[in-house]
């Protein structure tokens, strides 16, 4: 059996796979930014609200199946295949995006709408491109960067993922910077994405990368396979198909075939396969570790877009664009990212995550009942560094408990938390919300919900929810919008039932490495490393 080497790791690796993660931060803010702002995607290709935001999902789903499905081919294609596939990725969205530019802008009368159409066609075909390049980039750098430090994994992938919000602060300055030039001529945002794309491709593209330390140690892929298990596969598999069921819109038959048979077809008998093959159900940790990454993505991704908007109103009455409010939260996860290792030394991962879990709980919590400027950036801040080390920590607990399940666990967890945020997790928060503002409706103003309300569906069932169109009509919608936006504020404490779930899951984890003797990394060879 091959023995890891000892070699000092190279820095210059770890910046080149920094800056990787720093592309898909300006590919998001960027393209957030030209979907939100009414003079850019929205006009140029005649979008309304929903058709906007389909159009920014489409650049966020392709990267958790990326992510999965690259890990398990990338120890054979090797990491700089991946780094490469990345980089075309994003030339390509590049290019489509240009194409889309070109498409519209001098359409006129009757061959404007045909023009939009086409136009919204290769923009839609370069943001699930530009997701599977995202997806790519966090497949081969966090195997990259847990072999590089496999001595201080935790510490390494919180400074490794202190390039995402480091890539918001970054790209969001240059997109204010840009102000009027950019919403006269979008392809701007669509240029500064080159500048770390090909700064990390020239540093990569003949760099030396690690042999992955599970390849390294023999430990075979049916290994790999075996940490993460049937039951881990059975998860990240049906929420993989059932979110490639919801994009191509399989909701009832495809042919005469319901659409539900095809999809748990297609799951039977992957996971037969799977576990015929590595013939096992799975650590139980790692099962555990994959629940917990549920409710942990849903809290830090999926409160971005409710406490967005309570923030929005307070920030233009202070003459801001609300960005700023991206641009602060993520600068102190940068920061705070940058100083993990002494943090995780005085806490331990299990630790550090429980304390997290808390000030999420607080944050929330106070969040929901703040109304003025100070104290609801207060509450933002006190939520913001709650949710910093919750991602790379736990990608840290995972690379430390099995390595032997290599790119596989490392990433399938991950992809296991975004596809969550999409297909229930945020979703879920909305129902919440559209929950509260029935209730408050009915007690304030009775008689007015029936009026103004619409059914919807989604993975978990049915709900209603306010229809602003409705409200518009009504006599008294100022007074229905100000309930209903009380209501949904109001609506974060019952939020905080997800980082309250993963503290009591955390505090089961630290009581049982208690009786173990402590928290320790696991070595490749099964044993206990040395503790935090």
């Amino acid at each position: 059996m091959n023995k890891p080497t000892d070699e000092k790791p190279s820095l210059f690796v770890f910046w080149g796979c920094f800056i990787a993660l720093i592309t898909t931060a300006f590919a998001f803010i960027t393209r957030a930014f030209m979907i939100n702002t009414p003079e850019m995607w929205p006009a140029d290709f005649g979008l309304d609200k929903v058709e906007a935001q389909g159009l920014f999902g489409h650049g966020i789903w392709p990267f958790a199946i990326s992510i999965i499905l690259f890990s398990l081919v990338i120890d054979r294609v090797g990491y700089r295949v991946a780094m490469v596939f990345s980089f075309v990725c994003y030339a390509i969205y590049a290019a489509l995006a240009l194409l889309a530019y070109n498409t519209v802008k001098g359409a006129e009368g009757a061959d404007l709408q045909a023009a939009q159409a086409t136009g919204l066609q290769y923009l839609t075909a370069g943001s699930i491109i530009l997701g599977l390049g995202n997806g790519t980039v966090e497949a081969f750098i966090n195997p990259v960067v847990a072999t590089l430090f496999s001595k201080e994994k935790t510490k390494w992938l919180n400074i490794l993922h202190a390039g995402w919000p480091g890539g918001l602060v970054v790209g969001g300055l240059i997109t204010l910077g840009l102000g009027e030039a950019a919403k006269n001529d979008w392809r701007l945002l669509i240029y500064i994405i080159a500048i770390p794309a090909l700064v990390y491709l020239v540093m990569l593209i003949a760099a030396k990368f690690p042999v992955s330390e599970r390849v390294s140690a023999g430990a075979t892929y049916r290994d790999m396979l075996g940490e993460f298990g049937v039951i881990g596969a059975a998860i990240a598999a049906f929420l993989v198909f059932q979110q490639i069921a919801d994009v191509m819109n399989l909701k009832d038959t495809v042919g005469e075939v319901p659409a539900t048979v095809i999809t748990w077809g297609v799951i039977i008998v992957s996971l037969i396969a799977y576990g015929l093959y590595c013939k096992s159900l799975g650590r139980p940790m790692m099962v555990f570790m994959c629940i917990i990454m549920m409710p942990l993505a849903t809290t830090e991704l999926g409160t971005d877009a409710a406490i967005t908007g309570i923030m929005e109103e307070p920030m233009k009455a202070k003459g801001m664009d609300p960005l700023w409010v991206l641009i602060y939260t993520s600068a102190i996860m940068m920061v705070l990212r940058f100083f993990a290792g002494p943090i995780v030394k005085l806490f331990t991962p299990l630790g550090l995550l429980a304390v997290c879990s808390v000030l999420a709980v607080a944050g929330l919590y106070s969040l929901s009942m703040t109304t003025t400027f100070l104290t609801i950036f207060a509450a933002a801040t006190l939520y913001g560094v709650g949710k910093t080390f919750f991602w790379p920590t736990m990608l840290g607990v995972v690379a430390e408990q099995f390595p032997k399940g290599g790119a596989l666990t490392l990433n399938a967890i991950a992809g296991i938390g975004m596809l969550t945020v999409g297909i229930v997790g945020g979703p879920l928060i909305g129902a919440m919300q559209e929950d509260s503002a029935k209730v408050a409706l009915n007690a304030d103003m009775p008689g007015v919900y029936p009026e103004i309300s619409k059914d919807g569906s989604y993975l978990l069932g049915n709900y209603q929810a306010v229809d602003d169109a409705k409200v518009a009509e009504q006599p008294n919608a100022a007074e229905i919008t100000e309930v209903v936006k009380k209501a949904k504020q109001g609506a974060l404490a019952k939020v905080t039932v997800f980082p309250i779930f993963m503290l009591v899951c955390y505090l089961i984890l630290i009581a049982y490495f208690k009786s173990k003797g402590g928290y320790k990394p696991v070595t490749i060879d099964g044993k206990a490393a040395e503790s935090h």
